[in-house]
């Protein structure tokens, strides 16, 4: 029931987000396109489809851009772009291992690109596996210990009601596909931190939603085995090279083994 809590990353990363709602929008267009495209428009069949709609929803991404990303990727659009899922691979400032998920529609130019950025940020990138075997694939959860109650009378607002977090670790531990769970706060309310293998992550997302649980994040991470530990002035600026890195538009999310 241990593990090195992501919650606060998440937040940070989050709140860093919602400063570039923007180019978070335009990542995030791309993600339901390719994914559309991977595994066709109904979410209810697609989990990683549902899984970029949920987080198009978290942050107000536009209903009807939804569509219309969905309608691209399935070949409703007449907009024909093939977008390419990569990672990449370097290091970062002081050695930090770091993997950059790409979707791009011109492999020469963000490979190009992330090159740039890495020797700028001083780092290298590396060949494939130079950083990759440090790093699990794994699905994690975030949800508050509590459950919504639909309001009695029509118009008035949902309430969130408390559990007990005991109770829903042991109901958890019941759901096949679980490895981990950890006791976390979020923003001052107890919860938990789930996490399950990479094949049973929408499977175990499913069941925990059914169970009428408050879900704060879903995602697929990739967790580093051994992690580096910095500080100070050596800790922010292997932050803002992993900044940059996230910064470019065909970049979706970036790892690495900083504690």
């Amino acid at each position: 029931m241990s593990g090195h809590s992501k919650w606060s990353t998440i937040k940070h990363k989050k709140a860093l987000n919602d400063a570039k709602k923007g180019k978070v929008f335009s990542k995030l267009s791309t993600q339901i396109t390719h994914a559309a495209r991977q595994g066709g428009g109904d979410p209810n069949m697609n989990p990683n489809l549902r899984l970029y709609m949920d987080k198009a929803k978290s942050v107000g991404f536009p209903i009807d851009r939804v569509e219309k990303a969905i309608d691209k990727g399935t070949g409703e659009s007449s907009d024909g772009v093939i977008y390419e899922e990569i990672t990449y691979e370097g290091f970062g400032h002081d050695g930090v291992q770091i993997l950059v998920d790409v979707l791009t529609d011109n492999k020469n130019r963000t490979v190009s690109d992330l090159r740039q950025i890495f020797e700028e940020i001083g780092g290298t990138m590396g060949a494939s596996g130079s950083v990759s075997w440090n790093f699990n694939t794994r699905g994690l959860i975030i949800l508050k210990s509590g459950h919504m109650e639909k309001a009695q009378k029509y118009g008035g607002e949902d309430t969130y009601v408390k559990d007990n977090r005991e109770e829903i670790m042991m109901t958890l531990m019941d759901i096949e596909g679980i490895e981990d769970i950890k006791e976390i706060d979020i923003d001052g309310v107890e919860g938990l931190e789930v996490y399950t293998s990479y094949l049973a992550f929408a499977k175990v997302r499913d069941s925990v939603s059914k169970l009428g649980y408050v879900i704060e994040e879903a995602e697929i991470i990739k967790e580093a085995k051994v992690p580096k530990l910095l500080s100070g002035k050596e800790l922010e600026k292997a932050q803002d090279g992993l900044e940059r890195l996230d910064d470019h538009d065909d970049v979706q999310s970036v790892w690495s083994n900083l504690e």
